[in-house]
């Protein structure tokens, strides 16, 4: 089945109160909320379930993305440290527990006539844009059967270097990928706080307009907002990827009953605002996470950067990493600041040899002539 490259079709929720009201929505739930002392957190599970059901019975669409897994595998496997004490019982935890994982999902949803598929993804089913595409084929056709997907990460396979790492960012992905209005991950907290929501005196920031480095502050070392494998630093990142796509990220507290509904009524929350609309392909690129290397550029790159054009050779002063034509690199301007990321068109070693060079200095390094940019503007998204 075709799946449509725009994002035109996203609808603009700007506030938990308005959730109902969605087309499609991607809810996260973590390991913390659903497993408690190994054991499946059953009436906490069913009060969700019934608040997707509501949900659907007002015409959304509605994509679980959930945590569990090793939790649940661990528990059965008796393995220590909840089963992350070596990769090998992480995988092993996860391959039992995604059974029971989606055993629960099943059996929650289908107390309401809903029925549940499992989805398990890999960093790369949605780093590769081919694979990135059939993934989205599958969720729009097993949202128009009527069932309900439950997505998670594959950690039966997954290494610590190519892995998502938290559900967070997997969810935003996900978001992207089948063109949902809003995400709802559910914390272990009210949403964002202007500091550790144990201190005296800490508030509840209820609106965000774009990720800046005030925000990114607030999710310092120091914040104990959002637990579990990601905290509040990747709840933050999956805000950015997300926005890319005009979607909405939202926070709310998971660990109360009916909390959906419970959200909506109070319109409690943090709300993160969209402050662009990529391309399809663009917010595909924007949010890819396995970065390869770093070029850093002047002064006056940057500057041409922000205007929309390539970046050259003639700009960069310095690179790091080891990467092939074709990978995904990070920019940064000569402060350590991120400009953006794209698709290189050289190799680390071919990058370093015409490293400052004009365009007339670089076949005599390359030995042929040279490509029109190190990163051509249409395969770079800008920070």
């Amino acid at each position: 089945m075709a799946v449509s490259g725009r994002q035109s079709d996203v609808k603009r929720i700007e506030a938990i109160s308005e959730i109902g009201s969605a087309r499609r929505l991607v809810v996260k739930i973590g390991s913390a909320l659903l497993v408690e002392e190994g054991k499946p957190a059953i009436e906490r599970l069913n009060s969700l379930a019934k608040d997707l059901a509501t949900l659907r019975e007002q015409g959304t669409d509605i994509i679980v993305v959930s945590s569990g897994a090793i939790a649940l595998g661990a528990a059965r496997l008796r393995l220590p440290k909840g089963g992350r004490a070596s990769l090998a019982d992480a995988q092993a935890a996860a391959s039992v527990g995604q059974v029971a994982l989606a055993q629960l999902w099943a059996q929650a949803l289908g107390d309401h006539d809903i029925l549940a598929a499992q989805m398990l993804v890999t960093l790369g089913d949605l780093e590769d844009r081919r694979r990135y595409l059939n993934a989205a084929a599958t969720l729009e056709r097993l949202l128009e059967t009527g069932a309900v997907p439950v997505v998670n990460e594959n950690d039966s396979v997954a290494t610590e270097e190519i892995r998502f790492g938290d559900n967070d960012r997997l969810a935003a992905r996900v978001a992207q990928a089948a063109r949902a209005d809003a995400v709802l991950l559910l914390s272990d907290v009210d949403g964002l706080f202007d500091r550790s929501p144990d201190e005296a005196g800490a508030t509840l920031i209820d609106q965000v307009e774009g990720v800046t480095p005030e925000i990114l502050a607030m999710a310092g070392d120091g914040s104990s907002s959002g637990l579990g494998s990601g905290g509040m630093a990747s709840k933050l990142e999956a805000a950015q990827i997300a926005g890319r796509a005009g979607i909405m990220l939202a926070i709310i507290n998971g660990s109360r009953l009916s909390p959906i509904a419970g959200a909506i009524a109070s319109d409690r929350g943090t709300v993160f605002l969209p402050v662009r609309s990529d391309s399809a392909r663009k917010a595909w690129l924007g949010g890819r996470l396995a970065r390869k290397g770093t070029l850093i550029v002047d002064a006056g790159c940057v500057s041409a950067i922000a205007k929309g054009a390539s970046l050259l050779a003639a700009g960069m002063t310095r690179v790091e990493g080891e990467f092939q034509r074709g990978d995904l690199v990070q920019v940064d301007g000569p402060g350590g600041e991120g400009l953006g990321q794209g698709l290189v068109e050289y190799s680390a070693a071919e990058c370093r040899a015409i490293c400052g060079l004009r365009e007339s200095e670089q076949e005599a390094k390359l030995g042929y002539a040279p490509r029109a940019a190190v990163v051509h503007r249409d395969h770079m998204v800008r920070s």
